[in-house]
């Protein structure tokens, strides 16, 4: 139930950005920089916490079955994203989107707690993010700014059902566990290099706003270096 109260952080940070992105939407330069300081943070907690966690409790064979999933289903989400059309289509594609790093964040807590605190932090960047861009995406079809709102949140929503669903994995054998860590490794790296990157790389660059990437990748291995 830790990763379930947590996940409540990622949906308070949706909720901020749908309001932020109805009121005022921040410039291309802004949404850049988060995405990239965001694909940091991401990328710093899975090196850092989820990929030693797969290294030294699990088995070839988990490691590969997992992550194979992990590839599958997250090129079959990316396919999926790139079939949707219109505001529904693209609500369901962010919304399995949003259970996925729920149940990731859920399987960073069965690792430790320091994974999960980590993988808080990150998911925290990439939803704030998220619910700016949604948000944005419904003002064009949705009048009501209140609607716009509580559809957002409510998609935010499926971080703590994802996070619930991987409370009985903990129940697993170690080695079974390992082969989801490697499945959520594979989902974070997709996010990473698929999601976060590419379509920051769509808008204006700048030196300065290519190095919050590292600023971001930094700064969380300090995090990591204070809790010890």
């Amino acid at each position: 139930m830790q990763a379930v109260a947590f996940t409540l952080i990622p949906v308070a940070a949706v909720l901020i950005g749908s309001l932020v992105a109805v009121t005022r939407r921040p410039s291309e330069a802004i949404v850049s920089a988060m995405q990239h300081l965001a694909a940091g943070v991401v990328f710093a907690a899975a090196a850092v916490e989820i990929l030693p966690q797969v290294m030294h409790e699990g088995s070839p064979i988990a490691t590969f079955i997992g992550g194979a999933i992990g590839i599958i289903v997250m090129l079959s989400l990316k396919a999926i994203e790139g079939r949707a059309k219109g505001p529904v289509a693209m609500l369901g594609a962010v919304g399995v989107d949003i259970l996925i790093d729920g149940l990731v964040l859920g399987l960073a807590f069965i690792a430790g707690g320091k994974a999960g605190l980590l993988l808080t932090i990150a998911l925290t960047l990439e939803v704030l993010f998220l619910g700016l861009t949604v948000t944005a995406e419904l003002g064009a079809t949705i009048r009501s700014k209140a609607r716009i709102v509580a559809i957002t949140v409510g998609i935010a929503l499926l971080l703590p059902i994802g996070a619930a669903l991987a409370t009985p994995i903990a129940l697993f054998p170690p080695v079974v566990i390992a082969g989801f860590l490697s499945f959520g490794l594979m989902a974070l790296l997709y996010l990473v290099t698929e999601e976060l990157l590419v379509e920051a790389h769509e808008k204006p660059d700048t030196p300065l706003i290519s190095a919050m990437f590292f600023i971001g990748f930094l700064g969380l291995l300090l995090i990591e270096e204070v809790l010890g």
